[in-house]
Order: C-alpha cells, then structure tokens, then sequence
C-alpha cells in the first residue's frame, strides 16, 4: 500500500519582496512585529515540522492569524514556501514542476472551503462532478460517481437544484461530496464547518467521521474551535504566531498542556468526553469487579456505569472481554475535573 503520509519540514513563510534574506534573523529570535516593524515583511509561519499520519484526521487549530491557513494551503502548494519542505510520496511538493504539480493537485488532493465555493450557474451534480471533468473522465461515469457521493452526504433527490436553492449546511455536502467524487488520497479542509449553525455543523463533523471510518482518507482539518479538533483530530497540532506550540492526540494536550497559551484553551473543555478510560486505568489489575466497561470508552461513560452499579471499581476489558486494567471512581472523577490554576 502506498504511504499517503505528508511530512513538513522546517517550513517557514515570509511574505514580502526578500522573504529568505531574514530567514536568519528570524531563526536567531527576531519577533514578527520586529520583523514587520524595522523591514516590512511578515512572518507567517515559523520552522513548522509536522507529521501527517496517513489514513488519519490531522487538525491544525489556532485562533485568527495564527497561520493555520496559510500552511493548509502550503501542503497543495497554492503558496510557495519561503525555504522549507512538503514531502508525500518521496517527493518535495515544493520543488514539482508545474506539469506534475497540475496532476498532484487534481488526482492526489481535494479542498473543501469554507465559503463552500460552488459555481452558481450548475446544478448540483454538475458541481460535484466538475473536478472528474477537469480530469477528462467519461461523461456517464462522471455521473455516477457524483450522484454515488451526494447520496451518501445525504442529498439525494437534490442532484438537479441549484446552489441558491440549498441551506449553508446543505451547499457544505455538496463541497464535500464534490472532494469525495475526486477520490483523492488527501482532503484538505479550511474551517470547512465554521460558517454554519451549531447543529449543522455537528451533523457535518458526524458525517466527516462516519465517512472517515470508511474511506481512510488522509485529512488536514483546520479550525480555530478546540471542542472541533477533539471531537475529529486523531491528532492535532495548535499553532500561535505561526509557530507549532504543541501538537500530540487530543488526550495528551488536555492532560499534559505545553504552557499557560495551551493551559488557557483547554480549560473549558468538556474532560469527561475526551479523555479516555485507557489513559487513567490501573494497568494488570485482576480484573474482580463485578462490572466491565469497554477498552476506549470515555471517562463520563465510565463515570455513568459506576454511578449506575453503585460500585467503586470497573475492570477495563479488551474486545475480546479479558481484562487489561481497572478504574475507580474517584480516579475517574479526578480526571474530570480540570485542575486549578496556580
């Protein structure tokens, strides 16, 4: 099987006419307001290393500015590095041809937007199949990939209407149905879901998983929501500055903050849905509670089943119901709970 992992490399992005002549000074400590303050140039993304595991949601978050934008758009390389690499497959994306990069973008990648970015003169299915046409695929099988997609983001009976006769959430399954139809081994995803209501958008996230879970797909997902890149990263990486501040799973960020910044935007979050029962349990116990709870459920799951039985303990068990450890209430709670700070 072909390794559809993307490898960042010491990436850095200075927009300005001699981005590279303060590559230097930047990597000896000078400040993007110092840069942009004494040269008029800025720094958009600061020596960026990131391991994009194939087959696997990698978020990239941070609030307006950080950067996560502008290195989304590095990987199909619709802006060009200052110095820096984007390996896939062996090859610098940085360094193809125009000819090679023409087709990396249009069999290896595919984009969802945020402003959705259907042309409003087609139909739906006319929008879903417009990158299939682009590559010169027949007509008919054109036709039924795309109508294969939208039924399975939900829209069927759809395929004939027009952008201006959808809801947001609506034109959104059709972007995504469009990415989909291309087939291509990465996804990437700018803030794909955040012009929509909150109930949309969690639809969207469970649709996004649910298609995940099938299709393999290696995906970059932008978004500056924390609560976002829990529920969908299989691993997440938060930028500030247009530096990476910390990047690990979702779990290791919420336990194990890398400073105050990291500390502050997880404080808010919802401990019991993230954190798994794997992560706190007591390892090779022997398994003589008298109630089981699931290897990889939450802790508020955990939490339920102990309040529920009365019991103190459960045993943590595998998928083939044999015990790998047990957990306590109070160690559940415990992990629940964010810690004040100091």
């Amino acid at each position: 099987m072909d390794d559809h992992s993307i490898e960042i490399r010491n990436l850095y992005k200075i927009f300005g006419a001699h981005g590279k002549k303060y590559i230097e000074a930047v990597e000896n400590g000078m400040s993007k307001d110092e840069l942009n303050a004494k040269h008029g140039h800025v720094l958009a993304l600061k020596d960026i290393n990131i391991h994009i595991p194939q087959a696997k949601i990698q978020v990239i978050m941070g609030l307006s500015g950080s950067g996560k934008s502008t290195l989304i758009r590095h990987i199909n390389r619709l802006i060009v590095p200052t110095v820096g690499e984007v390996i896939y497959q062996g090859e610098d994306v940085c360094k193809m041809s125009e000819s090679d990069l023409r087709e990396f973008r249009r069999h290896k990648t595919a984009m969802v937007f945020q402003k959705f970015s259907l042309l409003p003169h087609r139909t739906v299915i006319k929008n879903t199949l417009f990158g299939l046409e682009l590559q010169g695929i027949a007509k008919k099988e054109c036709e039924e990939r795309a109508r294969h997609w939208l039924v399975r983001v939900g829209l069927e009976g759809y395929a004939d209407r027009y952008p201006n006769e959808l809801s947001g959430g609506m034109q959104q399954r059709v972007g995504l149905a469009r990415a989909l139809t291309n087939d291509a081994d990465i996804l990437l995803m700018d803030e794909a879901f955040s012009a929509l209501d909150p109930l949309i958008r969690n639809d969207m996230q469970a649709i996004l998983l649910e298609l995940q879970a099938e299709l393999h797909k290696t995906v970059v997902f932008i978004t500056h929501d924390l609560d976002e890149a829990l529920r969908l990263g299989d691993r997440i990486a938060i930028l500030r500055d247009g530096a990476v501040i910390q990047q690990g799973t979702g779990q290791e960020i919420v336990l194990k903050p890398a400073d105050a910044y990291i500390t502050d935007f997880v404080k808010e979050v919802n401990r019991g849905r993230v954190i798994l029962v794997d992560t706190i349990m007591k390892t090779g116990a022997n398994g003589s509670a008298s109630v089981s709870i699931p290897s990889g459920s939450r802790l508020e799951n955990a939490a339920k089943l102990l309040t529920d039985s009365g019991e103190a303990t459960a045993n943590v068990v595998d998928d083939k119901g044999v015990s790998i450890g047990t957990i306590s209430m109070k160690a559940t709670i415990d992990a629940m709970v964010t810690p004040a700070s100091h």
